[in-house]
């Protein structure tokens, strides 16, 4: 604990350090603020219907990424998600699309083309997701909600009110990530996550003082658990260590670097979090085609969006499985690891240079994405197995899934963003013994 308070007081003294942490607090309140801003035209006391609506199935995940801004009916009720799946789109277009590859090599820019490409589809999947939104508050609201029911004084004004309040959204990321600290856009994601939370807890810790609910016991037994999961996230998230030992004795040049050999990075979770977040999106198609409307959903549609179901589940861990590979496939290019074997005198004993050393790393990499893979999509459906154990819907969250692996994410990011500064200036950081590490995941794609 003194340690705490001192690292508090030499962040308050390296004034560049301070004043980051002041304007990245200060873009979060004003985020924070218009989540509880209601559309205009709209009785903030008769919302009760969407609220409800917002704790079932899908639609309690899209709320819980809005910050609760969905369920409030507030200009900001689309969130950042919009801009999300915008970058999802690009990112594959990347894969795909030679124009888009181009940018992608032509470097700041490049980056700079793609960021506007990525804007202007925003603006796009708006167009489409706003009026959906709309004829979702038609569908659950009473007609005294409305207090303006005319098309041009309510429906057209909330459209251009919601597509600007994503755009505000994205503006505030930007500005965090060049002013303040951390990724902005992932942690605007963080901090509606987190908005959840105090909540979701007094409400699980109640229900199991309930006569049927278990009692204390069974809140801590939870609490251990999320624990327990925790640090699992973070470990995965971490995962940052060499190919396994069999691999990594072959896949080392021979070539000496300041007397220590030089590794190859290879990651068993190359992707971050990045396919859980991929996979999410796709799964949300269902809903988007209903108009954010789940009981309209039938058959199939019906299956895919009950996220306690198997084939929910065993369609959303396949996906995610996949989701890994493709992404490694994007972040790791064996061809250039070969050639920048080659430039640097290094060479993997027993394969020739060339083609031949790309097969070999894109079979180890192949080989060694498989497990990361696979516990990934176990920590993306741990929510569904806490709601079928008796964890209300909003705490279970917490138990895995993306918001689990985002949160922890985005924290190890922003604390290793402020220990460089302090490390800059010759002051110790969090951790005496060695770098906090960051990940590679949702906060740089994002």
């Amino acid at each position: 604990m003194k340690r705490l308070i001192e690292i508090f007081k030499t962040i308050y003294k390296i004034e560049d350090l301070r004043n980051k942490i002041l304007v990245t607090l200060g873009f979060i309140v004003v985020y924070r603020f218009g989540a509880h801003v209601v559309l205009p035209g709209l009785d903030p006391g008769m919302l009760g219907n969407l609220k409800a609506q917002s704790d079932q199935g899908l639609m309690s995940l899209l709320n819980m990424f809005s910050g609760g801004a969905f369920a409030n009916a507030s200009v900001f009720a689309l969130g950042i998600m919009p801009y999300i799946s915008a970058s999802i789109v690009v990112q594959l277009l990347g894969m795909a699309v030679p124009y888009f590859q181009k940018l992608q090599r032509e470097g700041e820019s490049g980056r700079k083309k793609i960021n506007q490409i990525t804007r202007y589809l925003t603006i796009l999947i708006l167009l489409f997701q706003a009026p959906a939104y709309l004829a979702n508050l038609n569908y659950q609201l009473p007609m005294e909600a409305f207090v303006v029911t005319s098309k041009w004084g309510f429906t057209i004004p909330s459209i251009l009110i919601l597509t600007t309040g994503t755009i505000f959204v994205m503006w505030l990321g930007e500005r965090i990530t060049d002013k303040g600290v951390g990724n902005g856009i992932s942690l605007l994601i963080m901090i509606g996550i987190i908005a959840n939370l105090p909540s979701s807890v007094f409400y699980e810790f109640g229900s199991r003082l309930e006569a049927t609910g278990g009692g204390l016991i069974a809140f801590l037994v939870e609490i251990v658990i999320l624990f327990v999961v925790f640090v699992f996230a973070i470990a995965l998230i971490q995962a940052v260590r060499q190919v396994p030992v069999q691999y990594a004795k072959r896949i080392i040049g021979n070539k000496q670097y300041g007397g220590a050999r030089q590794y190859l990075p290879l990651k068993v979770n190359a992707s971050g979090v990045m396919p859980i977040i991929f996979a999410q999106a796709l799964m949300f198609i269902p809903l988007m085609f209903s108009g954010f409307k789940s009981d309209a959903l039938s058959g199939i549609g019906a299956a895919f969006s009950d996220i306690t179901g198997f084939w929910y589940n065993f369609v959303y861990a396949l996906m995610i499985i996949l989701f890994t590979y493709f992404y490694t496939a994007v972040i790791i290019n064996p061809t250039q690891m070969a050639e920048d074997l080659r430039k640097n005198g290094g060479f993997i004993p027993g394969i020739k240079p060339g083609r031949k050393t790309v097969e070999h790393l894109d079979s180890v990499m192949s080989k060694i994405t498989l497990p990361g893979s696979i516990l990934l999509a176990i920590i993306a459906i741990l929510p569904a197995f806490a709601m079928l154990a008796g964890v209300n819907r909003a705490f279970a969250y917490f138990y895995g899934g993306t918001s689990l692996l985002i949160l922890v994410g985005v924290v190890l990011d922003t604390l290793q963003q402020i220990e460089s500064h302090m490390k800059m200036r010759h002051y110790d950081g969090f951790t005496k013994g060695g770098r906090l590490k960051g990940r590679a995941g949702v906060g740089a794609a994002l």
